[in-house]
């Protein structure tokens, strides 16, 4: 603006300040219910008439066990809950019980609660006083243990508690839990794995406990519980964060999911990628499954909500039995019904919404999880696991990985005639879609960075277009395969190589936030459309009784 008009500009508004009243600032109520209107309430139910007399009274048991890791995971993101939620009015202590403190997760981890500081990077994990830099110079593996909480002792020197004398009271109770739960058990499969993660969470050895996970087939009640995902640690991505996930098997999806990890050395092999990142052959007794989640508890439950799960994280036991994909469809429908149709018909181009379907958005987040057992575990140039080479930057970068995996795993098996009913067009068109509404958990996600990331290299790669005119997005259906596998080439080197600084250059590319897609998000947020989901959950919601 020109100095002079810029001068005229504020005598105008000195002027409208004399004549009117200044507005009133928003009512912390008001901001307060728009906070909590980004989520919906979905109510966690399934057909319980599939269960045995047995499983059912296992059901009390196993959500329990779930809810202790509550309090855990509560310690590991803030601190005190109980001096938090009572400095809180009712409707903040519902959107701070939702994000496990008070940083808003769906925002970058901005404070909600008037005079908090930022997030730490390394959450609770580490004395808030602690640098990246003084870890480092420490030389002590076990700062960096999955399991351990760091603090300092009496001369200010770091040093580590590990999580079974940190959080004694909780996981004694999850333990009791699991083995009154293992003691009612009729699949010795179950009984074993309950037993032995009892055990676990005492010793903080989880290897045996993940084995006897992978080797159970029969089960129809499943409960993943402990210390498992380290996206909460965005300092180092090396602390495991406390959760759980309680389920029930849907043996009829689940049999028709089966035959496609028997042929996962294939699509290691067929890779687009030099052979030397693609030299590891993933476990051939990987386990693909279909769910209905009946609770959520901890890091599991705080702000996005996974819809698909791939686990064990343990290398080892991946290269030695591969993982168990556990897609969760009652979750997994809810957030198509009310986040991914309503976004679609705001920011795809009209005669491409047709194609926007579940099953194609059931198969990819199936082959994401999937395609987290392909690519590389180990650097090739003796860097260690990608995990430690890439450190806090790995699981942004792992879930994109999955992602462009998860694609070109769906187009490899459509040219194989293994898909017979799918079309891919409706995967490629689903699938942007779905990126903006996982780009949607923002920067505080690893899973809202990795959408930025491919947003803008497939907007680069001309993968898809934007109209001006009606505001919305078209894929190029030709492009898109290309893309696609350009990217997964990108990725898969970065990894293989353990290349830390290449992959920050790769993300301050495209790790961004355009105009246009800013834009685009609001227009979403007008239209009240939600950014996830909330539940109503437990043993009353279920109809169980004596629990």
């Amino acid at each position: 603006m020109p100095r002079l008009a810029a001068s005229l500009a504020v005598v105008v508004a000195i002027a409208a300040c004399q004549s009117a009243p200044e507005p009133e600032p928003e009512a912390p109520g008001r901001r307060m219910q728009e906070l909590l209107g980004k989520y919906t309430t979905v109510r966690l139910t399934t057909n319980l008439d599939v269960l045995t007399e047995s499983e059912r009274a296992m059901l009390p048991h196993l959500i329990r066990a779930a809810q202790a890791m509550e309090g855990a995971y509560w310690e590991q993101a803030y601190g005190d809950r109980d001096a938090l939620m009572a400095s809180l009015d009712e409707d903040a202590q519902r959107f701070a019980a939702i994000n496990y403190g008070p940083w808003d997760r769906l925002d970058d981890n901005a404070p909600f609660v008037a005079g908090t500081d930022e997030k730490s990077a390394g959450s609770n994990f580490y004395p808030a006083d602690m640098t990246k830099e003084e870890l480092e110079a420490a030389h002590n593996p076990e700062l960096r243990s999955l399991t351990t909480m760091v603090r300092r002792d009496d001369d200010g020197k770091l040093t580590v508690i590990p999580y079974s004398v940190f959080f004694e009271a909780a996981y004694g109770t999850a333990a009791e839990e699991l083995r009154a739960a293992a003691a009612l058990a009729e699949d010795p499969g179950l009984k074993r794995y309950l037993e032995l993660r009892a055990e676990a969470l005492l010793t903080d050895d989880y290897r045996a406990s993940d084995m006897a996970w992978m080797d159970m087939k029969d089960n129809t009640l499943d409960i993943v519980i402990g210390p498992i995902e380290t996206y909460e640690d965005q300092l180092f991505g090396s602390k495991a964060a406390n959760e759980s996930f309680v389920l029930v098997k849907d043996h009829e999806w689940s049999a028709r999911l089966a035959r496609y990890t028997s042929l996962l050395p294939e699509l290691q092999e067929a890779l687009p990628v030099a052979d030397t990142y693609k030299q590891e052959t993933p476990g051939r007794d990987s386990d693909l499954n279909a769910y209905d989640v009946i609770y959520y508890a901890g890091d599991a439950n705080a702000g996005s909500k996974a819809i698909a799960v791939n686990l064990p994280n343990d290398e080892e036991v991946q290269l030695q039995k591969g993982t168990r994909r556990l897609q969760l469809k009652n979750a997994m429908r809810a957030k198509f019904d009310k986040i991914l149709l309503p976004i679609s018909q705001l920011v795809i181009a009209a005669d491409q919404r047709e194609l926007i379907n579940f099953d194609a958005f059931f198969a990819n987040v199936m082959f994401h999880e999937v395609a987290h057992g392909l690519g590389i575990k180990n650097t090739v140039n003796g860097r260690g696991r990608v995990r430690n080479a890439l450190q806090e930057r790995a699981s942004a970068l792992e879930e994109a990985k999955a992602d462009v995996l998860g694609l070109f795993m769906i187009t490899e098996l459509i040219k194989r005639g293994e898909l017979e009913d799918e079309n891919l067009d409706d995967n490629y068109v689903t699938f942007l879609a779905s990126i903006f509404r996982s780009v949607r958990f923002g920067g505080a996600s690893a899973h809202g960075r990795a959408n930025l990331m491919q947003l803008s290299f497939l907007a680069e790669a001309g993968a898809f277009s934007y109209d001006e005119s009606t505001e919305t997005y078209r894929v190029d259906l030709e492009k898109m395969e290309q893309a696609v596998n350009d990217l997964a080439g990108v990725i898969l080197k970065i990894q293989g190589d353990g290349d830390y600084e290449g992959l920050g250059v790769f993300m301050e590319k495209h790790q961004v936030t355009t105009d246009r897609l800013r834009q685009s998000l609001d227009r979403l947020a007008a239209a009240a459309i939600p950014v996830d989901i909330i539940f109503e959950q437990g043993p009353a919601v279920l109809g169980l009784s004596g629990s």
